[in-house]
């Protein structure tokens, strides 16, 4: 059975379409030659998005980790925010070298609104210009500043979390593991959506899924992974993978798609982080390839995804519940509910 035969059919017929509108040199561009394309796309994509009427944002700087510089991040607030909201930090994806918070604005005004959240989204360095350890510290500085900054937020203490899709999705679990061993912010719960935590890419998914056209691929996945760790060895913060030690972490959510480079070794990892004792969520999705949801917003499959995320985390946000009961969704989330990026 082909790729294409395994793929949910709504999904790759979005797929195909938008492939048509990529650069036919895309991949061997430079990395800043990629984010102008991919940011100019992201534009096209939203030139005809209405306004929000019930979230506010703005942009600021707040203070890096000792030694870093300031880091740029954008708050959103629901319309009438009072003390005590859930706080999330969102990061970003795009294969460590690409997206921005320009990428993650319509899922941040989602989470804001849905669950009645204060958003902060973060634009940490990106690589190859800015490798390891850049991107981790910046999103550590940005939780840091928010935990330190909770009652000028309007935010529970209590409830903060990290969420992050793919390379975000990495480094929300490289923030959580920096956040235990240097005694970082107490944080509730990490959301990490078919997270890049592996930079040995040996696993038969990350072999498997290769030559896959404008999806993330085993040969893209490298070169990233060599752009990010810039000729240094991969330490636990850059590659969670890697990590010895998984005890002591906050409640985490995994998802990822059945035909996702990343496969292999996020279910590998959510099994590690359960024979840890780590209270882990793991979903495995048939017929979806990485960031499959961003791409084919409106199959069904994609809203089945969004829910099952919009529904975690609203168990989880719950003030006097525990992570893991039964929950209800007061409506069907937007696929744009929660991050999704490369």
């Amino acid at each position: 059975m082909t790729f294409h035969d395994r793929v949910d059919p709504e999904s790759w017929a979005v797929l195909d379409a938008a492939s048509a509108h990529l650069p036919a040199d895309l991949w061997a561009a430079s990395p800043v030659a990629r984010r102008q394309a991919s940011d100019a796309l992201l534009a096209a994509m939203t030139a005809h998005v209405p306004p929000t009427e019930t979230v506010t944002w703005h942009d600021q700087a707040v203070p890096g980790l000792p030694g870093e510089p300031d880091v740029p991040i954008r708050i959103y607030r629901p319309r009438g925010a009072d003390a005590g909201r859930p706080g999330v930090l969102l990061i970003h994806g795009g294969g460590m070298w690409g997206g921005s918070i320009a990428h993650e604005h319509l899922r941040a005004v989602s989470l804001a609104d849905d669950l009645n959240a204060v958003v902060v989204s973060v634009e940490y360095r990106l690589a190859p210009e800015h490798p390891h350890p850049a991107p981790v510290r910046d999103c550590s500085g940005a939780l840091t500043w928010m935990a330190s900054n909770t009652d000028a937020l309007g935010v529970d203490p209590s409830r903060l979390v990290v969420i992050g899709g793919s390379a975000g999705g990495g480094l929300a679990l490289g923030v959580a593991l920096m956040a235990r061993d240097q005694g970082g912010p107490r944080l509730h719960y990490v959301m990490a959506l078919y997270p890049m935590i592996d930079d040995r890419s040996e696993t038969a998914s990350a072999r498997e899924f290769d030559h896959l056209g404008a999806i993330w691929d085993y040969t893209r996945n490298v070169e990233a992974w060599a752009w990010y760790l810039g000729g240094q060895r991969a330490d636990a913060y850059a590659a969670p993978a890697r990590a010895e030690q998984l005890t002591g972490l906050p409640p985490v959510f995994i998802d990822v798609g059945e035909l996702d480079v990343f496969r292999d070794e996020d279910v590998a990892f959510a099994l590690r982080l359960m024979q840890a004792g780590v209270p882990t969520e793991l979903h495995v999705y048939p017929g979806a390839f990485h960031a499959s949801e961003f791409v084919a917003p409106d199959a069904d499959l994609s809203r089945r995804i969004s829910r099952t995320r919009l529904e975690a985390l609203r168990r989880a946000l719950r003030p006097t519940a525990a992570v893991g009961l039964s929950g209800d969704a007061a409506h069907e989330p937007s696929p744009l509910s929660v991050p999704a990026a490369r």
